[in-house]
């Protein structure tokens, strides 16, 4: 089977606004969690978010943007999706053309425009323009008519584990001959409908989250997006890809609606059938760019399922504790991260983790590294326990 490659990649966040720029803080621990500035909430003094320090206005002014309902969502899906297709030399013949497809993963889509559609049901109007920007498929729509993509268009929303599912999907494709190139990605805006939902939880910490610590009292929210183009290894040979993607699963406990089971049935799944996929033993993987939202369950879960899975765990991090956790986005940056990994030879570490979860005995790497990479595994966990990993290796 003919093997599947990233030939362009793009990236906002809260460490950065391109992709050098986000290894940069990477490599460097820089975080972007702190003080939420751009909108209000009853927690903006009380709970510390990865929000990117970008005014809606900038973003449109920037994207050449003028419409009212565009969400902010949306804007920053653009602005990622830009720099991938110009890192992939697609053409505009190419993008328009009906073997491209553009799959996205999100959670949040455009509910961040809900206390405008809700001031508009609330007057005698007949409509609001915030209606279609509402709808969770609002932006690969609004990517799709950007780009006039004739291909498949679709939106995968399994909550933090939709970008992953994306990246699966438009794999996917591409093997059936369903798609000759995919874009793929994720985005998710800060919004008070997720900071409510996840304050309801009683998930979020009042300090900068600390992953796989055994004091850990829960994630920071942030807000991302990022994208991948995909492309099967024969179709680009004028070009040079950043890694190959050659290994992914998704799995299910089953365990519960917002947590995992304490011994990682899904996450070992999704790891162990991965390098399956990939056709590699646990010890061929060189890094792991973990989950690691920094709750109790999720960092205890993940921590026995790796335990299950390797002899030797091998250097892990979250990169959640310098980006918050980006809901739909986190796989598809995090999937930028691990290819940046292969590219440049390098280990990323995670920060504010001291002390090892009681029993585990694991701690994530804490310091930046140069190291042989050749295989990093991606894993993504999300709510009703929909499990998903990537594997990327070096071309």
């Amino acid at each position: 089977m003919d093997r599947i490659v990233v030939t362009g990649i793009g990236i906002i966040s809260a460490i950065g606004e391109s992709v050098e720029s986000n290894r940069l803080a990477l490599k460097n621990s820089t975080t972007g969690i702190g003080t939420l500035e751009l909108f209000e909430t009853n927690y903006a003094s009380t709970l510390p978010f990865a929000e990117i320090k970008r005014t809606n206005n900038s973003l449109k002014q920037q994207l050449n943007v003028d419409a009212l309902n565009i969400t902010r969502t949306s804007l920053l899906a653009q602005h990622a999706c830009n720099q991938a297709i110009l890192d992939s030399n697609l053409t505009k013949a190419e993008l328009e053309s009906a073997d491209t497809a553009l799959i996205n993963g999100t959670t949040v889509g455009g509910m961040c425009l809900t206390d405008e559609l809700y001031q508009d049901a609330n007057r005698n109007s007949t409509t609001s323009p915030y209606v279609e920007s509402y709808d969770l498929a609002s932006v690969a729509i609004y990517l799709q008519e950007l780009y006039n993509i004739q291909g498949i268009c679709n939106t995968i929303n399994t909550a933090c584990s939709s970008s992953a599912n994306a990246i699966m999907y438009g794999a996917r494709l591409i093997h059936q001959g369903k798609a000759k190139r995919v874009i793929v990605g994720g985005v998710d805006s800060l919004a008070k409908f997720t900071i409510n939902g996840f304050n309801a939880l009683h998930i979020l910490s009042s300090e900068k989250c600390k992953p796989f610590d055994q004091n850990r009292s829960g994630l920071n929210l942030g807000e991302a997006a990022a994208f991948l183009v995909l492309e099967k290894e024969s179709d680009c040979k004028n070009k040079k890809p950043y890694a190959i993607l050659s290994g992914y699963a998704n799995a299910n406990d089953a365990y519960h609606a917002s947590a995992l089971s304490e011994t990682g049935d899904g996450p070992y799944e999704a790891m162990s059938t991965a390098l399956a996929v990939a056709r590699l033993n646990p010890n061929d993987i060189s890094y792991i760019n973990a989950h690691g939202t920094g709750t109790e369950n999720n960092d205890l879960a993940e921590s026995a399922a790796m335990i299950r899975l390797f002899n030797n765990v091998p250097p892990f991090v979250s990169t959640k504790s310098l980006t918050g956790h980006t809901l739909g986005a986190s796989a598809a940056i995090e999937a930028v991260f691990s290819i940046l990994a292969l590219q440049h030879q390098e280990l990323y570490p995670s920060a504010n983790s001291v002390q090892p979860i009681e029993g585990t005995g694991l701690k994530p790497l804490a310091t930046f590294q140069k190291a042989p990479v050749k295989h990093v595994m991606s894993n993504s966990f999300g709510f009703a326990g929909n499990c998903s990993s990537l594997i990327f290796s070096i071309v």
